[in-house]
């Protein structure tokens, strides 16, 4: 058979890439993603079905030069699942606020949501804002303006949270009204004010359990020094605990997507920007003698515990380096065994000291360490080298890294580069296995 032309066989690989990545689409809501060779976003889109949405992308747009434009720059897609269509329209409004894509034109400058900020200040105040300017605790965003006002003024009125500048002795007329806090007066209950703050902030995470033990705690305490109308005040939140938790529901939190939000949405090119700042970090984590510039993760893919395949991936100064990537299909194996495949994929990987990188991840816990560990020191025979390279691994489930020195594991913080990097590097080997896997099984269905 011959030879294809260079650049019409990267495009046949890249149509069946990207009609793999389609395929397995979910039938579901959520936010997608398309990057361009760089890693870097430029489009952000919702959809009730991301199967279906996504899909509509790879038909001809003759009319329209901005998908034309999209599409011929596009080279990489990711996405995030949602519960819900609303929980997708707030995420993609936050995605495009923080990234700003090129192709994305509405929501791109501002913020059309609102969040509900409570301030490092001291005393702490509650304030509503637009952009997450400031330090604080923040709750939202809140997807209709009117509402995000009303449960504001809601909780101030009900909690009687609002500061004033004025100096009263007796107090303003605002806190004989019941908003005022009482900051006007000589006699200011500071305790009592940070003490209805936080059970304010228990209403917005909908922590009922919480708020009503503060509560009764706090109901004790007042009674104990005989300070009732207190107690009988906080009764009142008590009896209408119910009503209050009902009024104020948040059903979206930027906290639950972060670590999809980091995978989606992290190119390479950020973590090789100051890399030997990344390197140390990584040093420092993994207790290793010198900084990594090339670092290997290994990942065992299968299908119902057959058809085991595995791949290696290698970062090199913090940007995948294509043309040491492996595949490998898995036989000598009867059945699943995934620290036997890992082992052998491992030893045949390396066959020489220039192929042996400086760190090596497995993708998986302490017993996938283990198994890799059993094996690499045949690699100074079969290398040559002196010393064989550290190796650790990386469960997924909550991101916690093993090696010999952190037998216990350590959970990685995703907002340390280094962690960053480990993260991106495992995903990157995860996807990789099973795009091969796939294409695997697809040609096994073909005969």
């Amino acid at each position: 058979m011959p030879h294809l032309p260079f650049f019409v066989s990267i495009k046949i690989w890249y149509n069946f890439y990207m009609n793999i990545k389609q395929k397995a689409l979910p039938r579901a809501p959520g936010v997608y993603i398309f990057k361009n060779a760089t890693g870097t976003i430029i489009y952000i889109g919702k959809a009730k079905s991301l199967k279906h949405r996504v899909t509509s992308y790879f038909k001809t747009h003759e009319n329209d030069w901005k998908l034309t434009s999209l599409m011929a720059e596009q080279a990489d897609l990711d996405y995030i699942c949602t519960d819900n269509e609303t929980e997708a329209l707030l995420l993609e409004a936050q995605l495009i606020h923080d990234h700003k894509p090129k192709y994305n034109v509405l929501l791109k400058d501002g913020q059309p949501y609102l969040y509900i900020l409570f301030t490092r200040h001291d005393p702490p105040t509650i304030k509503l804002v637009r952009n997450k300017t400031e330090k604080g605790r923040y709750f939202g965003p809140f997807l209709e303006k009117i509402p995000a006002r009303r449960m504001y003024d809601y909780l101030v009125r009900t909690f009687q949270l609002r500061l004033c500048n004025k100096k009263i002795a007796h107090g303003c007329l605002d806190y004989h009204l019941g908003t005022c806090a009482g900051s006007c007066r000589n006699d200011f209950d500071k305790d009592g004010y940070l003490f209805r703050l936080k059970l304010a902030q228990d209403v917005l995470a909908n922590k009922s359990n919480a708020f009503k033990n503060k509560l009764e705690k706090k109901i004790g305490e007042y009674s104990k020094l005989l300070e009732f109308e207190k107690a009988q005040h906080l009764r009142d939140y008590l009896e209408n605990i119910d009503a209050l938790f009902n009024a104020l529901k948040i059903r979206f939190s930027e906290s639950k997507f972060e670590r999809d939000i980091f995978r989606a949405t992290t190119p390479y090119a950020h973590l090789a920007t100051n890399y030997d700042k990344t390197a140390q970090e990584l040093k420092k984590l993994l207790h290793l003698s010198d900084a990594p510039e090339t670092i290997d993760c290994f990942d065992i893919s299968h299908f119902q515990s057959n058809q085991l395949v595995g791949s290696s991936v290698r970062f090199h100064r913090g940007m995948p380096d294509k043309k040491m990537f492996r595949h490998f299909n898995i036989t000598s194996l009867a059945q699943q065994n995934d620290y036997a495949a890992l082992q052998e994929i491992v030893l045949r990987r390396y066959k020489k000291a220039a192929d042996v990188p400086d760190l090596i991840l497995i993708d998986g816990g302490k017993g996938q360490l283990n198994a890799v560990q059993n094996v690499l020191p045949q690699l100074k025979i079969t290398c040559g080298i002196d010393t064989v390279p550290p190796c650790a691994s990386l469960a997924k489930r909550e991101e916690t890294i093993f090696t010999n020195t952190l037998t216990n594991g350590t959970r990685l913080n995703i907002k340390n580069r280094a962690s960053q990097l480990l993260i991106a590097l495992r995903d990157y080997a995860h996807h990789f296995a099973i795009s091969h896997h796939r294409k695997k099984r697809a040609r096994a269905r073909t005969g």
